[in-house]
């Protein structure tokens, strides 16, 4: 549902009392189940009376007010992204073997080039052990041999039989053999297989005139004189013949020879006999104990006649058998009208359904790699395989088994011979009217109705089921002009089905043809034929070559470039020829010279700003692709001014479409030189300042996404600033070390001034861009809030910070160290930046590395993490127990490496900082590693700098191969010996996963997309709905006086505070996270723990709140820590089966001087919007649908923000604020404007709420323990009050539907109240035998739509109580 139609959707307001008096005067006081599950097992009926008491009107407002919220950051991606290498096109695998590239002969395509035709006829005489009936078959070729004479008949019938082969191959050698000796044949196959060579040769041997093969394998020749028969072993005309071959036997006992070729005592053996023999395909017309059929009817060889005229003796022998055998003369069949090369002509248009027919056959009866070895491997052999399954068909009916190798199942029985005997009738029942006089022909109705049948298959197919017969037809119909368009159309939703249809498709032969309609111009065409190609090249990679080779990438580049085209198949288009483009120079070469880069880029800025982010994505891509290593493409894009029209997708609301551009952008970036053995030929001087120039301002573009609230779009950016590292490595590396190590008599040199740079998210400065609110050091923090230019400001409460503020000396340039980086050539073997403005640039890349190994998705900081490797900071794990004072903590299970607890846990800071100090220990970022460099002093014998560069340090936690060396921090001398080819070697630009991925889109189905999982996730959503609903309205009506009967009681070990507790809406679950982040499930019924996981492992820990997302889907749990970062995660319910969906930096930049985050925030399902403030000046409005942040409004107060809530009526648009000073302000989201403010509270404001069901009741609390209840209409002075506690007031929580207020204190007390400020219940101890006193309260939660609270204490307890007996 659009955000809009929410919007626009009635609700209900909380004052509205007639609608709740008639509820509740209609309604009693009901019993809750212990769980809503039961609710749904046990009471049906009673839920439903319930609901439908309420009355229409009321059940309706409270669905649009509280329901009708749409799932949030469900975008498939999350779960494939990270993995999605093996996705998307493949270059070989399951889909690639449809090229018929044969695992045994490496062979793509096979063709039988020399033919052998030996001829045995002896006319005249008979052999000796064939008996022959009279009258007997004697037609040889369609000769009567006995017309003639016997010389001139066996020269006829050999030139015919030549004439009939050369119609299925025309271009292949042909050597005649009438009558031959033993020594003609050895000739022959020698002369034909060296004129073949590696190609098929063929032998046909028609054995009439000479007895039956023998037992051993033998045929038999004659002499020279013709007075003896000559045994010939096939095993040494196999031997003569060679391979690839193909035998064709049309002789009587022919299974004779193809047993003997099976039972050959080496077949079937390794090596080149076994490879040989599978080259071999034999023929054979009959079983090793039957005769030729003699029957008159049939020609002599009708074996012969099958493979060669099959259309003639088809219908010869189909005429007897037919409706029309009395009214037909079955000469007329050799006068059939046209040429069986024209479809559109009676004859052609059999020919064609014949070949339609047996292709369909052999695809539904063969094994597919059979089917694809003989039936699309050779043209000759699948013409005879073809025609075989006729001469199967004709002489079994004549007592006549046909045998093969490879031998085929039987299909004479096959029901598609039963469409041809139709289509058969239809024409011959034509024949006698075409024949006296010109009448139009008709055509059959054969490729219509099976047409009609492959979509009735499409219907209702699946996977699961039998593939469709049709396959085949459908490809043979792609022939014809009249049926294309309807059999394109079919195929696409076909191919639509998913990967298994392609596959299929391609095996059946498809390729070719779809090829071949690219030269095509009729128009109507275009959009299905793009669509067709969409499908293959998502599955097959290969295709590419084809496409170009064929010029076939214009025809794609005009469609893109079309003015009338859908923007979703000009997505379709891009998408094909970002696949023709991918990792294949002649693509790249040939769709540059078709200025595909100039027509992307016009439609990129044709389409901002209109809702087509899959055009925008593609094209993006497209132009990423293309500009990957092609320097020349990349030239074209930097004359264009791509990165400027590029800079417009970074404010898109779609985070596919900004991390395309993003990733569009890095791949403008020129790699340098590539990488070599030898490091001094790494990074030579850049000779294009102009390439520089466009560099730089590349990556100023890249830094407004360094933030961005999606992983997908960081990691591009990380991806792409692996290029830069790559091409400026050694600059890189000195920057990186100059800022690493500060001057050993001084404090710590100043970071940079950023010039400002304005960012998608409306960021103040370039300081919150760059560092935001990281700390950089142990006692360092980069970035400030205030406007001013970014320096360091000294986070220790023992340093002076207004000693580093704003001084003249925090220039980058304002020391002499610094300047030293800048103005000469080398520095130490270091080469320097020609321009001044290099440093600037270098120092802001190094920051943004920074930044990115400090991210808190995992994936995106270990690319960050590489990137740092790539400039000489190696990431070291901190001991706790070695000099930092803190215990020894947990191994994070995901990273293998030590947790560092501390904060700030260094040696403490006085005059100076010495050069070894690590400032890149970041308490509050995601490395559970520091950044070390060599200490201040080393060996003599060593310089501050190698000549490889910095050094890299690991300590002995890091690396599994140093755990033998002292923990000094020096690297281990043989991994610094090695350090330039090791470093070298470490140097690469990682691989995007989102290309793979979004080909992914393109695998799934496009035009029917399919239903089960959302009847699936609807049914689900349905049944969550009415169990809200009903909650809802027990919530409203309830009647508890009371709430506090401990029905839980929970000990979530290790000691700990509890940071926050939160109540499943539909499960008896609840989640607790303490204040080292871990987050464990406990079912509170059975009062088992169900899950525990780590939020992260790095060192700053404290969590600020959970919340759930999509509580009516398949919810999501989101983490908030103290420092900001937001972590969601999926299947947090099942063990050991979570995993994280998303995480970002949700506040950005802090207030001067403060030392910690203290983040706090609150979800707004109906919008979408998460909102969060802490140490900060603003209150940062994200979007979750968009991932991107919607708002930065300023909070209007010099205090920092303690509280944050906004309503949970979807049409309110107002959310509250509290601070520190006890101010409260209401802001406007629509206006993102301050409606209302008041500073009543003495003290920290605690909480802050909307009053359940009022859009302009707001209450909060603060720690002196005084609640106020407020009217936005008249926000000065509060309508009621409540003393609570007499101070120390730490929590408080409201419940979502029922009248009730829950406050907790540190002096161990719960209190409930309702909205009157009546006390309902007061809470001190447990409910066990010895009532022991609650710890001091930490965290509160009620139950969404029952009467339940949770609350956490200081001392690791979590307890669940319940309302009085269980009333609600």
């Amino acid at each position: 549902m659009a955000l809009g139609d929410i919007i626009g959707a009635n609700h209900l307001c909380g004052e509205d009392k007639m609608a709740g008096a008639q509820v509740r005067s209609q309604m009693t006081a009901i019993t809750a189940p212990s769980s809503y599950n039961e609710l749904i097992r046990e009471n049906p009926g009673e839920n439903a009376e319930l609901i439908q008491d309420a009355g229409a009107e009321t059940i309706a407002k409270i669905r649009a007010t509280y329901l009708s919220s749409p799932a949030y950051l469900s975008v498939p991606w999350r779960d494939a992204y990270e993995a999605s290498s093996s996705a998307g096109p493949a270059e070989s695998g399951l889909v690639s073997e449809w090229r018929m590239k044969d695992r045994v002969c490496n062979l793509v395509r096979m063709k039988t080039s020399c033919v052998a035709l030996v001829l045995c006829l002896n006319i005249g005489v008979d052999p000796p052990d064939i008996i022959k009936i009279s009258p007997c078959a004697r037609m040889e070729c369609w000769i009567d041999p006995f017309s003639m004479s016997a010389q001139k008949a066996l020269d006829a019938i050999g030139k015919t039989l030549q004439v009939q082969y050369e119609r299925w191959q025309p271009r292949a050698r042909y050597k005649l053999q009438l009558d031959p000796t033993s020594e003609d044949i050895r000739r022959l196959c020698t002369h034909c297989r060296r004129s073949a060579k590696s190609e098929r040769v063929l032998f046909h041997y028609n054995g009439h005139g000479v007895p039956k093969p023998t037992a051993n394998g033998e045929i038999w020749l004659f002499n020279k004189n013709y007075t003896q028969y000559i045994p010939l072993s096939v095993y040494e005309l196999e031997t003569w013949l060679g391979t690839p071959s193909i035998y064709v036997f049309d002789c009587s006992a022919a299974g004779m020879i193809l047993n003997a070729f099976c039972e050959r005592p080496d077949w079937g053996l390794g090596g080149s006999v076994a490879s040989a023999m599978k080259d071999c395909i034999l023929l054979a017309a009959c079983g090793p104990h039957e005769t030729l059929p003699q029957n008159a009817e049939l020609p002599a060889d009708a074996f012969t006649s099958c493979l060669t005229t099959p259309i003639k003796i088809a219908l010869r022998w189909f005429c007897p058998r037919s409706m029309l055998r009395d009214s037909l003369d079955p000469e007329l069949i050799d006068k059939i009208p046209g040429k069986q090369n024209d479809r559109k002509t009676p004859l052609g248009e059999l020919n064609w359904i014949f070949t339609a027919i047996t292709d369909t056959i052999a695809w539904n009866v063969l094994p597919r790699d059979l089917f694809k070895r003989l039936f699309r491997q050779d043209l000759l052999v699948a013409s005879l395989f073809r025609n075989f399954l006729l001469a199967e068909r004709i002489m079994r009916a004549a007592n006549c088994s046909p045998q093969s190798y490879p031998r085929l199942p039987p299909t004479h029985k096959h029901p598609m011979w039963h469409a041809w005997d139709m289509a058969a009738e239809t024409v011959l029942a034509q024949l006698p009217g075409l024949l006296k006089e010109p009448a139009e022909f008709k055509p059959s109705l054969f490729f219509t109705e099976q047409l009609r049948a492959f979509e009735v298959w499409l219907e209702h197919g699946s996977e699961r089921k039998k593939p469709p017969e049709q396959l085949p037809i459908v490809l043979q119909v792609l022939l014809s002009q009249s049926h294309r368009f309807r059999a394109l159309l079919l195929l696409g939703r076909f191919l639509d089905m998913g990967a298994w249809a392609v596959e299929l498709a391609l095996s059946v032969g498809i390729f070719p043809y779809v090829l071949k309609l690219l030269q095509t111009v009729a128009p109507e065409l275009r959009q299905i034929l793009v669509f067709i190609w969409t499908k293959i090249l998502a599955l097959d990679k290969s295709c590419q070559g084809d496409l170009v080779k064929d010029g076939c990438h214009k025809y794609f580049i005009r469609f893109l470039d079309s003015a009338d085209i859908y923007p979703e198949h000009r997505a379709m288009a891009a998408f094909v020829l970002t696949v023709i483009v991918d990792g294949y120079r002649p693509g790249q070469i040939a769709c540059t010279e078709c200025e595909l880069v100039s027509i992307c880029l016009r439609q990129i800025q044709e389409t901002v700003g209109q809702p087509e982010p899959l055009l925008l994505q593609w094209l993006c891509l497209c132009l990423g692709k293309l500009w990957e290593g092609f320097p020349d493409a990349q030239q074209k894009g930097l004359q264009g001014r791509a990165p400027m029209i590029l800079i417009e997708l970074l404010r898109e609301p779609h985070p596919e479409v900004r991390a395309s551009a993003t990733f569009a952008l890095g791949t403008l970036i020129s790699c340098g030189s590539e990488v070599m053995s030898d490091s001094s030929s790494l990074d030579d001087d850049f000779e294009d300042e102009e390439r520089q120039r466009a560099e730089q301002e590349i990556f100023d573009i890249l830094l407004k996404v360094l933030y961005d609230g999606s992983p997908l779009v960081r990691a591009e950016l990380a991806i792409g600033l692996s290029r830069l590292v790559l091409g400026h490595n050694k600059h890189l590396k000195a920057s990186a070390a100059a800022y690493l190590k500060a001057p050993s008599n001084s404090i710590i040199s100043p970071l940079p001034a950023v010039p400002a740079i304005r960012s998608t998210g409306s960021y103040s400065n370039a300081a919150q861009m760059v560092a935001g609110n990281s700390v950089i050091g142990s006692g360092l923090r980069v970035g400030s809030d205030s406007g001013v230019p970014m320096h360091i400001s000294m986070s220790s409460p023992s340093l002076n910070t207004s000693a580093t503020q704003g001084s003249p000396s925090s220039s980058l340039f304002g020391t002499e160290s610094h300047r030293q980086v800048g103005n000469g050539s080398t520095d130490n073997g270091i080469p320097r930046p020609r321009h001044e403005n290099s440093n600037r640039f270098y120092s802001q890349c190094v920051l943004a590395i920074y930044a990115l190994a400090r991210d808190p998705s995992p994936y995106v900081a270990s690319l960050g993490r590489q990137l740092l490797r790539s400039i000489g900071v190696e990431p070291v794990v901190v001991n706790p127990g070695r000099g930092t004072g803190a215990s020894a903590s947990n191994v994070s299970p995901s990273s293998g490496h030590q947790r560092n607890s501390s904060v700030g846990a260094v040696a403490p800071i006085f005059s100076g900082i010495p050069r070894s100090f690590s400032w890149i220990d970041s308490p509050s970022g995601n490395l559970t590693a520091t950044f070390r460099t060599p200490p201040a002093s080393p060996p003599a014998a060593q310089s501050f700098l190698s000549g490889n560069g910095i050094r890299r340090v690991c300590s002995l936690e890091f690396s599994p191969l140093m755990r033998t060396t002292a923990d000094t921090g020096l690297a281990d001398t043989a991994l610094v010996g090695g350090g330039a080819s090791s470093l070298l070697e470490s140097i690469n630009v990682p691989p995007s996963n989102l290309y793979r991925w979004s080909c992914g889109h393109f695998t799934r189905r496009n035009i029917e997309p399919s239903q089960e999982d959302d009847e699936e996730t609807l049914m689900r959503r349905e049944e969550r709905e009415k169990l809200a609903l009903d909650g809802i309205l027990k919530c409203q009506l309830s009647h508890v006086t009371r709430v506090g009967d401990e029905i839980a009681s929970l000990d979530i070990n290790p000691m700990t505070s509890v940071g926050s507790v939160l109540l499943h809406p539909f499960l008896p679950i609840v989640c607790a996270a303490d204040q080292k982040e871990v987050v464990r499930v406990w079912d509170y019924e059975q009062g088992t723990l169900v899950n525990s996981f780590e939020n992260h492992s790095m060192a700053d820990k404290g969590i600020s709140k959970l919340c759930l997302l999509n509580e009516l889907e398949d919810s999501l749990l989101l983490v908030a820590s103290n420092d900001g970062c937001i972590r969601v995660w999926k299947d947090y319910t099942q063990k050991n089966k979570q995993s994280l969906v998303t995480a970002w930096h949700a506040i950005q930049g802090h207030k001067p001087g403060a030392v910690k985050m203290n983040a706090v925030i609150d979800w707004q399902q109906y919008r979408g919007y998460l909102y969060a403030s802490g140490e900060m000046s603003s209150i940062m409005v994200w979007d979750l649908n968009r991932e991107i942040l919607a708002f930065n409004i300023p909070s209007q107060s010099e205090s920092t923000v303690s509280a944050l809530a906004s309503a949970s009526l979807g049409h309110c648009p107002y959310f509250a604020v509290g601070y520190d000073d006890g101010t409260l302000n209401v802001f406007d989201i629509v206006t993102q404007k301050l409606a209302c403010s008041s500073c009543l509270h003495k003290q920290k404001v605690v909480n802050v709420s909307f009053v359940p069901g009022m859009d302009s009741k707001i209450l909060s609390a603060s720690t002196e323990g005084a609640l106020k209840f407020y009217d936005i209409r008249k926000f000065s002075v509060p309508y009621n009050e409540i003393d609570t506690h007499t101070s120390l007031l730490t929590v408080m929580a409201v419940h979502r539907h029922a009248p009730f207020i829950a406050t907790g204190s540190a002096k161990r007390i719960v209190r409930v109240f309702n909205m009157q400020g009546v006390q309902l219940s007061s809470i001190r101890y447990h409910s066990s035998f010895l009532g022991h006193q609650i710890g001091p309260i930490s965290a509160l939660s009620f139950h969404p739509y029952k009467v339940l609270l949770a609350t956490g204490d200081t001392e690791s307890n979590v307890s669940i109580y319940s309302g009085d007996n269980g009333n609600i």
